[in-house]
């Protein structure tokens, strides 16, 4: 198993039991995180997190500003996807301090993500 799958794993692992994903949003503005690629040019990314606590960690210097928000999985496949497709964005797979991270299309992410969502 190469990195990139175990980071996924993880991610998915974590986010099954509450359903919830994490991302960064500004407390004044509402703006969520979206930066620059590390491994595309020209490409958006927004960072996702599998808890709270690791996205609370990136609460630092430029995002200091920002809170770790909860969207649910459902939310992510009835609004998010449209959105960020629409944007050309792709999602970042529980960002790292050291800039590493798993960068993902997203319709390959969701797809995954389809795999843990539970119907309640």
């Amino acid at each position: 198993m190469n990195d990139n799958t175990s980071t996924l794993n993880t991610f998915l692992t974590e986010a099954k039991p509450s359903q919830l994903l994490w991302a960064l949003q500004d407390k004044v503005s509402e703006d969520w995180v979206v930066l620059d690629s590390i491994a595309y040019e020209n490409t958006d990314v927004m960072p996702l997190w599998s808890s709270a606590e690791l996205a609370k960690k990136h609460c630092i210097e430029e995002w200091s500003s920002y809170i770790p928000c909860e969207i649910s999985v459902s939310d992510w496949f009835e609004f998010w996807i449209e959105d960020l497709n629409e944007d050309g964005v792709i999602v970042g797979v529980n960002w790292l301090d050291d800039g590493e991270c798993l960068e993902m299309e997203l319709a390959e992410f969701s797809q995954a993500l389809s795999a843990i969502e539970s119907l309640k």
